[in-house]
């Protein structure tokens, strides 16, 4: 596989350094991708650029994950418009322990002649004094060099601090320590970063250093224009505790046809053909959603597992197709309360189930599914109410404690969208 050509096809290229593609055709190189410790978990966007280790892996090139121990306590100013609070060593110790796990998922770091190498610039930068860095690396970069820079120059009206100012030099430095001692030729990442990336390789050369090229992908957008990686709730993470596998499924399978049919390119290793053959499966009939399926399957059982992907789709089918009380007893606690989270949720006492409630009553006085008993009977009466995934039948229905879920829960759909979850305490 040539890894650029990979990337061409799968609209994974914003810029690219002229010598990079003869380069990378003719030899196996060493490449990089930053991660700056801003949080404990990655997000879906930070994918982009593991998507691209990845790759780059794949293609028989041995990738580099840089850990920013040192880079973090900064803040890149990259795409922000207001300075980033500055994290504690132990913030930062905690975040780079929870990313790190999180990236061994994605790269080979056990076996090969390619095998990913995962360093931490704290590594080098601890002993480095400030005197030491502003004579041995500030004197190869000017500062007319440095404000030319889109992150700084964005910033000049608000203004930035001396430490955001100087990030591009420390991340330039990184690349050079890792041209140096790794023989690193290319940094990759997001199309913001490429200020960044260039003044690195423009710091390896004035440094005698090797050669060294960039890459940078598109800063990924939803296709009106809308942040990608934003659910209702905030970010997509990739922790399980942050974003459920059930909700991390969801958001995939709810991504507009236009948006999946440039995101399976990008967030699955799904070879060309298959990607075709798949894009005009799901045009004959965009209804089946076949694109959006196929992606979310992928990607949750890369960035979780094929269980927790398979635990997800159970409950899809249970909870949103035709299914019996039995099914949904399946269900976990966790599972359930992931899939009903921000749904009107009212607590009822257990110890009255036990003597067995009306129906009415449950639904009205002992909860407000229905503002009135009268409205509560007309819908029971039509059909449209069910417990527990089971139409109630009759306004003198009992629901007891043997009716809960998980010993606790009871499921209430009133109409064919409204849930409520009644939690008996």
């Amino acid at each position: 596989m040539n890894f650029v050509e990979e990337l061409k096809w799968r609209g994974m290229i914003h810029d690219i350094m002229p010598g990079t593609e003869e380069l990378m055709a003719k030899e196996k190189i060493c490449g990089y991708a930053g991660f700056d410790p801003t949080a404990e978990s990655l997000h879906v966007g930070n994918l982009v650029p593991v998507m691209l280790l990845t790759h780059l892996q794949r293609c028989g090139h041995t990738p580099i994950v840089l850990l920013g121990g040192a880079t973090g306590m900064v803040g890149d100013p990259s795409g922000k418009s207001d300075e980033r609070n500055l994290l504690s060593i132990d913030i930062i110790e905690k975040n780079l322990a929870g990313q790190q796990k999180q990236l061994e998922k994605f790269l080979n770091f056990s076996d090969g002649d390619n095998k990913a190498v995962m360093l931490n610039n704290y590594d080098w930068f601890k002993e480095f004094s400030f005197l030491d860095f502003i004579r041995d690396v500030g004197k190869h970069m000017t500062v007319n060099y440095m404000m030319a820079k889109d992150s700084v120059k964005n910033r000049l009206e608000t203004g930035m601090s001396f430490t955001e100012f100087s990030y591009q030099l420390v991340q330039g430095y990184d690349f050079f320590y890792l041209n140096k001692n790794h023989q690193c030729k290319l940094q990759v990442g997001g199309s913001d970063q490429w200020g960044n990336i260039v003044t690195g390789t423009e710091l390896i050369r004035r440094m005698g250093g090797d050669d060294a090229f960039a890459l940078t992908a598109p800063l990924i957008k939803k296709a009106d224009g809308s942040k990608f990686g934003k659910s209702e709730e905030g970010n997509v993470w990739l922790d399980p505790n942050l974003t459920s596998p059930y909700k991390f499924y969801q958001f995939w399978l709810n991504c507009s046809d236009e948006d999946s049919k440039s995101y399976i390119k990008i967030f699955t290793l799904l070879g060309k053909d298959e990607i075709d053959s798949l894009i005009e499966e799901h045009d004959k009939d965009p209804g089946f959603r076949v694109l959006q399926k196929r992606m979310a399957e992928e990607i949750t059982a890369m960035v979780h597992s094929k269980e927790e992907l398979q635990k997800a789709q159970d409950a899809s089918k249970i909870l949103f197709g035709k299914s019996t009380t039995d099914q949904l007893k399946t269900i976990s606690e966790d599972m359930l309360l992931s899939v009903f989270d921000g749904v009107p949720k009212f607590d009822i006492a257990k110890s009255e189930l036990q003597n067995k409630i009306d129906v009415v009553d449950l639904l009205t006085e002992k909860s407000q599914v229905f503002p009135s008993k009268n409205e509560a009977r007309k819908m029971i009466k039509g059909g449209g109410v069910s417990i527990n995934k089971q139409k109630v039948t009759s306004n003198e229905q009992m629901i007891g404690s043997e009716d809960l879920l998980n010993d606790k829960y009871i499921l209430v759909q009133r109409g064919k969208k409204n849930y409520y979850l009644l939690s008996a305490n």
